[in-house]
């Protein structure tokens, strides 16, 4: 069952933008299109951010680890 939120709530909740927030320059929907095509997040692990600290030390790694894998993937297939 849905619970009621009273009129107090709601009218609460109605006002969080702050002041100093300018958003009159603003365009709607301009990095959609680039989220769609593809953006991938990933999380790391806490235990292993001391070896990959950034993203690009992570595609370094994979970068030298996928040529391991697609000769894997060409093994089991064949």
């Amino acid at each position: 069952m849905k619970r009621k939120v009273s009129r107090r709530a709601r009218s609460r909740d109605r006002d969080t933008m702050r002041p100093h927030y300018d958003f009159s320059q603003g365009v709607r929907g301009v990095t959609a299109a680039k989220y769609a095509s593809g953006a991938n997040v990933v999380v790391i692990s806490p235990d292993v951010l001391d070896v990959f600290p950034d993203g690009k030390s992570v595609n370094e790694a994979l970068r030298a680890l996928a040529p391991v894998i697609r000769q894997q993937r060409k093994r089991r297939s064949a």
